[in-house]
């Protein structure tokens, strides 16, 4: 027997991109407020999750053909790349600097050594949550 989910389908696909956006403002807010890197990738997991219940495992792999396993080890190598990256300046381990620039459409903005490493922390949260999610709900 076929279900009839076009409802929570069509509801899922404005949902993820609401909740994708809102995990993107997270995580760039958490630099001056609570969040960052993990709770926005949290965000960004339960988002895929959510596309997980209104479709099945091989529909969300079509739709997002992304190796979270790879996603976890570049996050991996962008936070540590980041962590370390103090000692060839001779400064303590996960020393942070910060700088202003002024860019094209949101004009003077400061950019830290803080966002890379939650850039790292954010893509680590979501490839290895979205692997333990799959691994379990992939078995038959």
């Amino acid at each position: 027997m076929k279900t009839n989910d076009l409802i929570i389908q069509t509801t899922t696909k404005v949902v993820f991109y609401i909740i994708f956006l809102f995990s993107i403002h997270i995580f760039f807010a958490g630099h001056y407020t609570p969040g960052g890197g993990f709770v926005g990738g949290l965000l960004m997991s339960s988002a895929i999750v959510l596309l997980l219940l209104a479709f099945d495992l091989k529909t969300v792999q079509a739709m997002l053909p992304v190796n979270y396993t790879v996603v976890t080890a570049i996050g991996l190598l962008i936070a540590l790349a980041t962590a370390s990256g103090s000692i060839f300046f001779n400064v303590p381990f996960f020393t942070h600097a910060f700088d202003y620039y002024n860019l094209p459409l949101l004009g003077k903005t400061s950019i830290h050594t803080a966002m890379f490493f939650d850039t790292g922390v954010y893509l680590v949260v979501v490839g290895v949550t979205m692997t333990i999610i799959q691994m379990i709900g992939g078995d038959e």
